[in-house]
C-alpha cells in the first residue's frame, strides 16, 4: 500500500500562522497552491518578459512539494523556526527527515520522480523562484488580513515585504509592481 499520496492529503488540515489571530483561517494546501501559481507566473515572468531561460514546470513542482515535510512536522511559527541559527538548523534537520520518511512511502521506480522536487537542487533558479513565491504567499496573506481590518498582521507585511526586496530578482519586482497590487482590490474594483 503507498501512503505517500494520502500523507499529502492531510495538508489540508495543517493550519499556518498558528501564533497569529487570523480573521481567515490557512492551511498549507491551499498556501501550496498559491505558491504554485506564484511561481509558476514568476517563471513566466522571467522567460516571457526578461528573456531568462527558467524550466517554469520546474520551479512549479518545486512550490507544489515545497511543505511536503510539514505534514510530519507541522508548521512551525517563524518567529520560532527563526529564532537563532541552532534553534533553524535543527527545524530543518526535522524536516528533511520528515521528507526522507514520506519519500519511503513510494516504491523505488516512482520515487526518484518525486525526491527531485520534495529535497530540490536549492543551488536552481528555479528553486529561488518557488522561495520567493512563498515569501509573496505570505505576503498577500498579510494584505488580506490587514484589508479586512486586522492589525495582527500590519508588522508581518512590512517584514515580508523586505523579505521580498532581498531576493534582488526582476521578475519578483515585477510581480509586485504589476500583479501584487490587484489584491489590494474589492471585487467591485477588479471588475
Amino acid at each position: 500500500m503507498i501512503k505517500f499520496f494520502a500523507f499529502l492529503d492531510r495538508m489540508k488540515y495543517i493550519r499556518r500562522w498558528s501564533l497569529m489571530r487570523s480573521l481567515r483561517e490557512e492551511n498549507i494546501m491551499e498556501h501550496t497552491e498559491q505558491v504554485t501559481v506564484i511561481a509558476h507566473a514568476l517563471s513566466i515572468i522571467a522567460g516571457k518578459i526578461f528573456h531568462k531561460e527558467v524550466d517554469a514546470g520546474r520551479a512549479a513542482l518545486y512550490a507544489l512539494y515545497h511543505e511536503t515535510g510539514e505534514v510530519l512536522t507541522g508548521d512551525l511559527p517563524t518567529p520560532i523556526k527563526y529564532y537563532n541559527e541552532e534553534i533553524r538548523g535543527a527545524y530543518k534537520d526535522l524536516e528533511k527527515k520528515a521528507e526522507i520518511k514520506l519519500l519511503g512511502m513510494l516504491p523505488d521506480e516512482l520515487r526518484a520522480e518525486y525526491e527531485a522536487y520534495v529535497l530540490p537542487d536549492t543551488e536552481s533558479y528555479e528553486y529561488r523562484l518557488a522561495k520567493a513565491a512563498d515569501k509573496i504567499s505570505a505576503y498577500l496573506k498579510c494584505v488580506e488580513e490587514v484589508k479586512a481590518g486586522n492589525p495582527e498582521f500590519r508588522k508581518a507585511k512590512v517584514a515580508t515585504l523586505r523579505a521580498i526586496r532581498a531576493f534582488d530578482l526582476e521578475e519578483v519586482k515585477y510581480f509586485m509592481e504589476n500583479i501584487a497590487p490587484a489584491y489590494e482590490l474589492t471585487l467591485d474594483e477588479l471588475d
